[in-house]
């Protein structure tokens, strides 16, 4: 039985514009009882991987937590096999405002866009 330590606190794994963690900011200051935000990983059928984000309440025993300018944003040992090295953006252009996920499965395949956080809403080593 081996006694490797989980890291928990992740430092460069998942980088996060400044701009994303203010709409972050914004977004989770609006909720009751939120702690932060969860990035996550579905699918693998014949569409490919996608992710999303959603509010976190308490953290779960396997999160992995980067906190920046008071944000935490939890990722889970598995998503972060997926997502190592992704950069999370906030963009605007015209009307339209969303997060962008940059280098996003770039050895598994998949969407670089989040259709589940939009403007509203969404690793350890």
């Amino acid at each position: 039985m081996s006694n490797v330590q989980f890291k928990t606190r992740l430092t460069d794994e998942i980088k996060v514009s400044p701009e994303a963690i203010e709409q972050l900011i914004a977004i989770t200051e609006k909720e009751d009882d939120v702690n932060g935000v969860r990035i996550f990983v579905s699918g693998g059928g014949c569409g490919g991987m996608t992710y999303g984000m959603t509010f976190v309440e308490q953290a779960n025993e396997l999160d992995c937590v980067l906190e920046t300018n008071g944000m935490n944003i939890y990722v889970d040992a598995v998503a972060l096999g997926f997502l190592e090295g992704v950069e999370i953006d906030f963009k605007t252009q015209g009307v339209n405002k969303s997060f962008v996920f940059k280098n996003v499965f770039a050895n598994t395949g998949g969407a670089g866009t989040c259709g589940a956080c939009g403007a509203s809403g969404g690793g350890c080593a």
